[in-house]
């Protein structure tokens, strides 16, 4: 199964509207956990920094790190069906995503990997970061 392609079917929906009011459900569950992820992100951040030598970014690897674990344990969950759709997408899209979207980029190659699309992956970690460099030099340059 292409888990990009693993979309929801909308086709018992009486109109429109209940694909809206759908919509906004999802984006309210989003929203709230990226809110608490972002926040969460902070925190660690700053306890980091009293805590430790900031030579490192120990703060966004500890962030990325845990990230990935959680976003680990609730697509696991989800597949084995002891989560449920809301509950996947408040936790692993909005509260990792708020985290840390590196959980949700290496969740991805996984998912990628394991559906046997390993030169997909490939390609994707590497475009990823050739021009997310790129694209962060550019933005320093043109700022």
């Amino acid at each position: 199964m292409n888990y990009l392609h693993n979309k929801p079917q909308y086709a018992n929906f009486a109109n429109n509207n209940s694909i809206i009011i759908y919509r906004m459900k999802e984006l309210l569950l989003v929203s709230i956990g990226s809110f608490f992820g972002g926040g969460l992100r902070f925190l660690v951040g700053k306890w980091l920094s009293q805590w430790l030598i900031m030579s490192f970014p120990w703060g966004t690897f500890a962030v990325n790190v845990v990230g990935c674990f959680l976003i680990g344990v609730f697509s696991s969950l989800s597949l084995g069906g002891h989560l449920s759709p809301n509950l996947k997408l408040l936790l692993a899209t909005g509260l990792c995503g708020g985290f840390t979207t590196f959980s949700t980029f290496m969740n991805e190659n996984l998912l990628l990997a394991r559906d046997g699309n390993i030169t997909t992956a490939a390609i994707y970690t590497a475009l990823s970061l050739l021009l997310g460099m790129a694209a962060l030099v550019a933005g320093y340059k043109m700022a």
